[in-house]
């Protein structure tokens, strides 16, 4: 007859269970006094327990699954928000080259329109959305007032200094803005 396996147990039944299939000793079993049902239960409890174990064990693998591809999107978000904001100089750089093009050549200035819709439509593909301002509400969570002039009412954006952007939802950039009110 073979040894528990982990534990130093005298009792013939448990040394029955324990001993590997191959040097089981149904004479130990009979001798044991224990029954075909109590064996039975025996199983279908230690069969309960390990499926319950698989069970925790896939469930913590599925979390941890979605936990790793959550973690993916939010760098992903993080890269592409740094890129963009990056980007934001050159965009503004295209909005003066527009405002300025009044004695360029026709070709040059179709040229420089085309290339700046091009761009403003990747950003906007990528989740970049501009923050009104003109005639808008001033908002402090949008808007960043660099001039006030007195005015009556509620405070309102009257003039637009620099753009401000969102991306995906979030203020990448408030717009500097001139205050009336």
């Amino acid at each position: 007859m073979s040894e528990a396996s982990d534990h130093d147990v005298d009792d013939a039944g448990d040394q029955a269970r324990s001993a590997p299939s191959g040097d089981w000793d149904p004479e130990a079993f009979a001798d044991s006094g224990m029954s075909e049902s109590t064996v039975d239960e025996d199983l279908a409890r230690e069969r309960d327990e390990m499926r319950a174990l698989a069970q925790r064990v896939q469930a913590d693998f599925e979390n941890y699954k979605k936990r790793v591809q959550r973690d993916q999107a939010e760098a992903s978000d993080r890269g592409a928000s740094l890129l963009v904001e990056q980007l934001l100089p050159v965009l503004d750089n295209f909005d003066l080259a527009l405002l300025n093009l009044d004695d360029a050549d026709d070709k040059v200035r179709k040229g420089v329109e085309l290339v700046y819709a091009d761009f403003v439509a990747v950003l906007e593909r990528a989740g970049l959305e501009r923050i009104p301002t003109d005639g808008q509400p001033f908002d402090p969570e949008v808007h960043e007032a660099v001039l006030h002039e007195p005015g009556d009412g509620d405070p309102t954006v009257v003039e637009t200094m620099r753009s401000g952007y969102r991306l995906k939802g979030r203020v990448l950039r408030p717009a500097m803005v001139k205050v009336s009110g």
